[in-house]
């Protein structure tokens, strides 16, 4: 059976829903796309073009798609501002819902959504993109075979200084490289350590040649309940891009091996006791074989949601786990605006006290 959705949000990420996610879906017969909710009606046309909608099928309101076709659920791809009314319209209607990262713009929202959802008995999963590429699944299975880990690195470095490579809005957001890059860079070094996390310490800034009002660049250390430790270096802004967007390098510190993700390439390098006490030259590694599956990124995540409404097993990035990944980031936030190392858990037990 497909799963009657409506698409909300048809600019920036959900032009690539329009022509990457959904397309393997339909042809899969797990989803029909009932109608596409954009505010700007010039945006429709591409929902007509890529989802063969018609024009009566296309809104500028979602409240008035719900009223007139039946659906069992509703992607949202806007602003993460605008995430919280759209769920609470989805709601309002029976639907369940899948989301683009993050759940919203603060903390609080976030657990006001995951508290709504709940309430609602509803289902609703974050599509956590990244997490679910080719390169990083076939890093965490080589991390898997190499456990335990000691320590995580993870660096994204990009030459994004000026507007005109992302939508506007991120240029205007506060703390865009925690809430709209490290969403995701961040969610990976927990899923990565496979333990809670504990405590976060941050420095974010802007560079002086950077063309965003909010801090595009920073460093961010994490400990974890199991002693686990993880460093995140991250910049929009950099003189040349080393490792942008989707061909992040993440490195894995085991007792016995060295796990490097670089420029979508993983690599293992087992400890070699011919090399013991040699510092002068680069180990040899060897090139891990990827993983094989026919779809990836937010086509798997789609279908990994439509398993969970048929009634296979809660999907990973549910939006109650997904509040761990956005304390993570919250937490960073704070400490880079205070100075201070950040406890998660404590970060999230206020904002769940207080929304």
């Amino acid at each position: 059976m497909a799963y009657r959705m409506v698409h909300v949000g048809l600019g920036g990420q959900g032009e690539t829903w329009l022509t990457e996610a959904i397309p393997p879906n339909v042809e899969a017969d797990r989803i029909e796309v009932v109608a596409a909710v954009d505010t700007d009606p010039e945006r429709h046309e591409l929902a007509q073009e890529k989802l063969d909608l018609s024009p009566e099928r296309c809104y500028t309101d979602l409240d008035t798609a719900l009223f007139e076709h039946e659906a069992d659920f509703c992607s949202v791809v806007t602003p993460p501002a605008a995430h919280e009314p759209v769920v609470d319209i989805a709601l309002n209607h029976g639907l369940d819902i899948l989301s683009e990262k993050p759940i919203a713009d603060t903390l609080e929202s976030s657990v006001r959504i995951a508290r709504a959802v709940e309430a609602a008995g509803a289902k609703m999963g974050l599509t956590m993109t990244h997490r679910f590429d080719r390169d990083k699944t076939t890093f965490r299975k080589a991390v898997n075979q190499a456990s335990p880990v000691d320590y995580l690195t993870a660096r994204f470095t990009g030459n994004v200084r000026e507007r005109g490579h992302y939508s506007t809005y991120v240029h205007e957001m506060e703390n865009m490289l925690l809430l709209d890059g490290a969403i995701h860079h961040l969610d990976m070094l927990a899923d990565f350590a496979d333990a809670p996390c504990e405590r976060v310490y941050a420095e974010t800034w802007v560079p002086e040649e950077a063309d965003y009002e909010g801090d595009c660049a920073g460093f961010v250390t994490l400990t974890f309940a199991d002693g686990t430790r993880a460093h995140y270096e991250g910049s929009y802004a950099n003189a040349a891009t080393l490792n942008g967007w989707g061909h992040e390098q993440f490195r894995a510190e085991c007792g016995d091996e060295t796990v490097v993700l670089d420029n979508r390439g993983v690599e293992r390098f087992p400890r070699d006791p011919d090399r013991v006490g040699e510092s002068a030259r680069r180990d040899e590694g060897e090139w891990v074989d990827p993983v094989e599956r026919p779809t990836w990124t937010n086509a798997w995540l789609i279908e990994q949601f439509c398993d969970w409404l048929d009634g296979d097993e809660r999907m990973a990035t549910d939006v109650e786990s997904t509040l761990e990944s956005m304390a993570i980031v919250f937490a960073a936030i704070e400490s880079s605006e205070t100075g201070e190392a950040v406890e998660v858990p404590r970060l999230l037990d206020e904002a769940r006290a207080i929304a």
